[in-house]
């Protein structure tokens, strides 16, 4: 990934807050010696080296995938920025956005019992705390059949690398008419850039 210096996200701890709170991944491998993807759910294991997922069945991308080196890209907020916000229009559209790659070696898991715990973790994460929903009380045979539909995976973590560009290439004052305008736009998007760029501004 192309990252300026200004954009680099150096901290580790950053970049696992984007991947736990923007989950929901696209993973890329080559299959038949094509580039392939797949947008799927990921959770991070408790020692943050390794990803875990699930392909369906019918998809080829996890037949040769395993051993390969991946990269999963993790993408956060983002947002059009229009020049029209600053105090000259004599520059052009961007947009602000945060995004994290990871590149790993993909294992296929191949017990039940890892999977179910897998599924587990991820209803844990997903549900509402309220909610009264359990996969214990789901149906054996509807779990088993689950686990026949589904391929796991753990992804080893070889490295990652992040991205934040929250217009930092310009001065204070300009970021700070950004943030008011961004504010006034009632999406979550905007929102969160704007949030991040009150975090991040000097």
């Amino acid at each position: 990934m192309y990252i300026p210096a200004a954009f680099k996200i150096k901290d580790l701890s950053e970049m696992i807050e984007v991947i736990q709170d923007s989950s929901f991944a696209t993973l890329f491998s080559t299959h038949e010696g094509m580039p392939y993807a797949t947008h799927l759910p990921v959770l991070l294991n408790d020692a943050k080296d390794c990803l875990i997922g699930h392909f369906a069945k019918g998809n080829p991308q996890w037949k040769d995938i395993e051993n390969q080196k991946v990269l999963a890209i993790f993408h956060g907020p983002h947002c059009y920025i229009s020049p029209s916000w600053y105090e000259t229009n004599q520059a052009v559209p961007t947009w602000n956005y945060v995004a994290v790659h990871v590149y790993g070696e993909i294992e296929l898991i191949e017990h039940d019992d890892e999977l179910i715990k897998s599924f587990n973790n991820m209803i844990q994460k997903y549900e509402h705390h309220n909610s009264t929903y359990s996969l214990t009380q789901v149906d054996e045979q509807l779990v088993s059949n689950l686990n026949k539909g589904v391929q796991g995976f753990r992804m080893k973590i070889l490295s990652m690398e992040g991205k934040k560009k929250l217009s930092q290439n310009h001065s204070n004052e300009r970021q700070q008419l950004v943030i008011q305008k961004l504010e006034e736009i009632d999406h979550t998007n905007e929102q969160q850039i704007a949030r991040l760029m009150k975090q991040n501004i000097k």
